[in-house]
């Protein structure tokens, strides 16, 4: 069963005004392998319905996004300057505690430990002011989320 808020959609829903209350979580089923192409087709989705770039934020648990990964190779400094800037979606592992909010996190359960995914995945709450975009495995989601509760 799917802890409250969340639900199990292939859309992204539309843009609504923030308020004081939790985030809302929204699960996107995708295996492990295909995890990052979730999270890629959802940032598209969210572009191509209005979102702003700078209010987006995908995390990784498993490998580096690819996008990370080559901005990486530039060094710390201009990766995170980007970061810093907020005026394009950023990527970075869900580890990143430098990694500041922004109103959508989209998260690609791509691996990580079962051990520390719940305290993860509850701080990419955190980060999310309106909407959490979880792809992953529904199960292991359900359960990660469920265990950070």
């Amino acid at each position: 069963m799917a802890p409250a808020g969340a639900t199990e959609q292939s859309a992204v829903p539309p843009q609504r005004s923030g308020d004081a209350s939790t985030a809302q979580i929204q699960l996107i089923p995708a295996p492990a392998a295909g995890a990052v192409d979730a999270a890629d087709e959802t940032v598209d989705l969210l572009l191509d319905t209005g979102r702003a770039p700078g209010e987006i934020l995908v995390l990784t648990t498993g490998e580096q996004h690819p996008w990370a990964a080559h901005e990486l190779s530039f060094g710390e400094a201009s990766y995170w300057s980007q970061h810093d800037a907020a005026d394009d979606v950023f990527y970075a592992d869900i580890s990143a505690t430098r990694a500041a909010g922004r109103p959508v996190v989209v998260v690609a359960v791509n691996g990580g430990s079962d051990e520390t995914m719940p305290r993860a995945l509850a701080g990419a709450l955190a980060r999310a002011g309106v909407l959490l975009i979880v792809c992953g495995d529904p199960a292991r989601i359900n359960a990660l989320l469920g265990a950070s509760a």
